[in-house]
C-alpha cells in the first residue's frame, strides 16, 4: 500500500510509513545476528572474531551502494511529491544505470584487494583464514545488496514501505534456517554461514525487483524512455554521490576503528563483534524512523508544503528521544544477558568487555537518535552535503579519539568505546546550530 505523506495527519502518516521500515531493517540485522550467534556458539571465539570483522567490512562496502540508493530515493520522493511522473521515470532509469555500473566496479575491486584486507585491518593470523573464507562467499552477494536496496528505496519513495519488509522477512527466516543447516548439520563452518547469507540476500533482491516490475505498472518504461539524459544523470550523481559519501565515510570510520580494536587481540575482537550486533539492533528503529522522516520531508518539500514540513519537524523529535531513553535503560540493565546470547558463559573476559562497551554506548543513544533525524532532514531538503559534514564531525572525532585514547596507559580499549558518544554529541551540536541559523532558507523550496 502506497502512503502519500503530503496529505492527512502528519504523525500518523509518518509512523504508518516508519513501522514497516523499522521491522524490515530489524529483519536485515537478523542476517548478521544469525551468523554471529550460531558461529559464536558452535564454532568458537576465533570464528566469531572473523565473522564480526567481516561484518564491519561488508557494512562499509554495502554502505556505498546504500548511500547511492538513498540519495536517488530522496530525489524520487521529491518528484513523487511534485507529481512529476515523467521526470521521475527519467531519474529512475539514470540512477539504475549509474548504480548498477558502480556495483560491478565495487565487486571487482573487493576481490582484487581481498588479500590486502588482513594488513589494513590488522587481523591476527589465527582469525584471518576464517575471515578470508567468509569474505570470499559474501562478496558474491554484493549485487544482491544493490538489487534489494535500489528497489526498496524506489518503493519507499512512492510511499510503499511494506513490500520491502515482506521480502526481508522471508529472506531473514531462510537465512536462519540455512545457517543452522550449513553450520551445524553440514559442518561447513564460517563458509556455510556466509553461503546462507548470500542465498537469502539474492532471494530478497531478485524478489523485490520482480515484484516492482510486475505490480507497479505505472513505473514501467517504454523503449523510447530508456535513454540517458545527461542533465538528469548529473542531478542523480550529485545527490547520490553526496549521500554515498556520507554513508561510506560513516562506515569507513567504523572500519578504521575496527583496525584499532583488532590490535587488542581476538578476545576484544569477539567482544566487539557481539556488542556491535546488539548496538545495531538497539538503535536501528530510530535510524529507520529518521529515514521515514526524511521521506516525509522530501515528499512535502517537492509539494511545496512548508507548514507540513514544520509540523513534521515539531512532531518527530520527542518520539525519537523517548524511544532512545527506553532502549538505553534496557541495554544498560540487560547488557550481560545480551552478551550471553553470543558468547559462552565461560568466556568471562570477553563478556565483561562487551558489557562495558554496551553500557557506555547505551547511555548515549539519544545522541545517535538526534543525529539520524538531522541526516534525514538535510538529505530531504536538498542539502546532502550537510549530512556529509555531520558524518565527518562524528566519525572524525570517533577515529581520532579512538587512536589517541587507546594509546594512553590506564585507558586502553575503553578510550575506543568513549570516542563514539563524544562524536555523536559534537555532530548533533553542529547540525542543530546550522538549522537554527539557516532554517528560513532551508524550509522554502
Amino acid at each position: 500500500m502506497n502512503i502519500d505523506m503530503t496529505q492527512g495527519p502528519v504523525m500518523r502518516s509518518m509512523l504508518r510509513f516508519a513501522v514497516p521500515m523499522v521491522l524490515g531493517n530489524l529483519m536485515q540485522q537478523c542476517y548478521n545476528v544469525a551468523d554471529t550467534l550460531i558461529v559464536g556458539k558452535f564454532l568458537g571465539a576465533n570464528a566469531l572474531a572473523a565473522v564480526g570483522s567481516s561484518f564491519t567490512l561488508m557494512t562499509f562496502l554495502t554502505s556505498i551502494l546504500l548511500g547511492l540508493c538513498m540519495g536517488s530515493g530522496t530525489l524520487f520522493s521529491i518528484r513523487f511529491g511534485e507529481r512529476n511522473k515523467k521526470r521521475l521515470k527519467e531519474e529512475i532509469y539514470a540512477s539504475f544505470v549509474l548504480i548498477f555500473s558502480l556495483t560491478i566496479v565495487l565487486n571487482i575491486l573487493a576481490f582484487v584487494f581481498l588479500n590486502k584486507i588482513q594488513l589494513f585491518l590488522q587481523v591476527p593470523e589465527e582469525v584471518w583464514q576464517d575471515m578470508r573464507s567468509y569474505l570470499n562467499v559474501v562478496f558474491c552477494g554484493i549485487f544482491a545488496t544493490f538489487l534489494y536496496n535500489y528497489f526498496a528505496s524506489l518503493l519507499r519513495a512512492i510511499g510503499n514501505s511494506t513490500l520491502p519488509l515482506i521480502f526481508l522477512a522471508v529472506s531473514a527466516i531462510l537465512n536462519i534456517v540455512l545457517d543452522l543447516w550449513f553450520v551445524i548439520e553440514m559442518k561447513w563452518g564460517v563458509t556455510g554461514a556466509a553461503l546462507a547469507t548470500m542465498i537469502a540476500q539474492y532471494l530478497s533482491g531478485i524478489g523485490i525487483a520482480i515484484y516492482t516490475w510486475i505490480y507497479v505498472p505505472w513505473l514501467k518504461m517504454k523503449k523510447a524512455e530508456c535513454r540517458i539524459r545527461w542533465n538528469c544523470m548529473r542531478e542523480i550523481a550529485g545527490f547520490s554521490m553526496l549521500t554515498c559519501v556520507q554513508q561510506s565515510v560513516m562506515n569507513l570510520g567504523i572500519l578504521l576503528v575496527q583496525g584499532v580494536v583488532n590490535s587488542f587481540g581476538a578476545g576484544v575482537m569477539a567482544a566487539f563483534a557481539a556488542a556491535v550486533k546488539i548496538d545495531a539492533f538497539a538503535y536501528m528503529p530510530v535510524q529507520d524512523f529518521g529515514n521515514a522522516f526524511s521521506t516525509f520531508i522530501a515528499q512535502n518539500y517537492g509539494a511545496k508544503k512548508e507548514e507540513r514540513i514544520r509540523a513534521g519537524l515539531r512532531g518527530a523529535g520527542l518520539p525519537a528521544i523517548l524511544f532512545c531513553a527506553i532502549v538505553s535503560v534496557a541495554v544498560w540493565v540487560l547488557a550481560r544477558p545480551f552478551m550471553l546470547l553470543f558468547i559462552d558463559i565461560d568466556e568471562t573476559a570477553i563478556i565483561a568487555e562487551g558489557v562495558r562497551y554496551l553500557r557506555i554506548e547505551g547511555a548515549f543513544y539519544f545522541g545517535i537518535g538526534c543525529l539520524f533525524l538531522l541526516y534525514g532532514l538535510y538529505r530531504a531538503l536538498g542539502k546532502p552535503g550537510m549530512s556529509v559534514v555531520l558524518t565527518v564531525v562524528s566519525l572524525g572525532t570517533r577515529v581520532a579519539l579512538a587512536y589517541v585514547l587507546s594509546e594512553i596507559p590506564g585507558i586502553g580499549v575503553v578510550g575506543i568505546w568513549w570516542s563514539v558518544p563524544i562524536g555523536w554529541i559534537l555532530a548533533d551540536m553542529v547540525g542543530i546550530f546550522y538549522y537554527i541559523k539557516k532554517r528560513k532558507q532551508l524550509l522554502c523550496p
